[in-house]
């Protein structure tokens, strides 16, 4: 039996169809039938060669749904359930040693210094090849972090609480937040929306969100942001006026980038509150520098800066169960669907944002 993926083997170039020979799984694995792929904006970023982790040739994809094919060993989900064939799964799309300082000091394995993710930081050059989700079925490694998904769910809802979702929530479980917060997010995209639910899971009175895509600022309008302001509409100083009318000239309690562009942390900063939190979400690539002032905008007003870099399994539970709470909301996120075929073209619309999240359905 042989199963097919889109392999990217030259940057920028368009993914090309390969059969991969089909074995048991061994060692411990678990070999999944992939039944719903998200295409995200870091796997454009893979495809551009802006990514240092990726390794060529590779398989695309670190957000995955699928069921389970055949069982090596004794698996079990986080909650404990055992699995068994066919059951429908999400995974954790990073795996981590779980002995080093990071993982059982620190408790933050997300900065695991051997982690590795499906589909970002492994080739298809090796057996057992299938690493990634643009292909109709995957090996995960033993150390995969698993929950277990009833059956009636659609897969393709949940793909993407496996990277936007999960990293989104790694931000809000980073810091303290009240009831009646202000929160701002730059970029109206996938993180975006999920920061819009978790800021009202958390009490945000006002939510407002910068972009510039009228339709994802659409949707988040339908997510639950009181206010969206078009950059490509407004000015700087005019985006400032209205956030400061609206928090009584003191700044948001919080701001969330989510863009991963330099800009959006130099208007971002100014617009938060004297011992406010600033997240930085946005940079899944290396994409420029930007100049801070020190004084005003840090130490002076006792900010709280800080990066959140990818997540770990309690995130990603979060997010699932975020999904599952508002299921019709996140099956209006998912703008286009694509054959596995159609990959490279799927690649494009995420690159050029006239999609706000696809999905590939093998």
């Amino acid at each position: 039996m042989k199963a097919r993926a889109m392999v990217l083997e030259e940057f920028n170039k368009p993914l090309v169809m390969r059969e991969f020979e089909l074995k048991l799984p061994e060692d411990g694995e678990l070999l999944v039938k992939i039944e719903a792929a998200g295409v995200c904006g870091s796997d454009a970023h893979i495809f551009k060669g802006n990514d240092p982790r990726a390794k060529l040739p590779m398989i695309l994809g670190h957000e995955g749904v699928g069921r389970v094919e055949t069982i090596s060993g004794n698996w079990k989900d986080v909650y404990g359930y055992e699995l068994k064939e066919g059951d429908l799964i999400i995974w954790d799309r990073g795996v981590t040693c779980g002995k080093c300082y990071y993982c059982t000091v620190k408790k933050e394995p997300y900065l695991c210094q051997d982690r590795w993710t499906y589909g970002i930081s492994v080739g298809c050059s090796q057996p057992p090849y299938l690493r990634g989700c643009y292909s109709e079925y995957i090996y995960l490694d033993k150390n995969t972090k698993v929950l277990k998904i009833d059956n009636n769910i659609e897969p393709e809802i949940l793909v993407s609480a496996s990277c936007s979702g999960a990293t989104c929530a790694h931000a809000f479980d980073t810091i303290s937040h009240d009831i009646g917060d202000t929160v701002l997010i730059q970029g109206p995209g996938p993180i975006g929306l999920y920061a819009i639910l978790f800021a009202k899971e958390y009490g945000a009175q006002n939510i407002v969100v910068i972009g510039g895509t009228k339709e994802r600022l659409n949707m988040c309008k339908e997510f639950g942001a009181t206010i969206v302001l078009d950059r490509n509409l407004t000015t700087l100083e005019q985006r400032k006026e209205i956030i400061m009318d609206i928090t009584k000239g003191k700044g948001v309690d919080l701001a969330i980038e989510a863009v991963g562009h330099p800009s959006a942390i130099s208007e971002g900063i100014k617009l938060v509150r004297n011992g406010g939190n600033y997240l930085s979400l946005g940079f899944g690539d290396p994409n420029g520098t930007v100049t801070i002032d020190c004084y005003y905008d840090i130490t002076r007003k006792n900010l709280r800066y800080q990066g959140i870099w990818v997540s770990d399994t309690k995130h990603l539970y979060m997010a699932a169960n975020l999904v599952l709470n508002n299921r019709e909301l996140f099956k209006k996120m998912i703008t286009n669907k694509y054959k596995l075929s159609d990959a490279t073209q799927a690649l494009m619309d995420m690159a050029n944002r006239s999609t706000v999240k696809s999905v590939l359905i093998p």
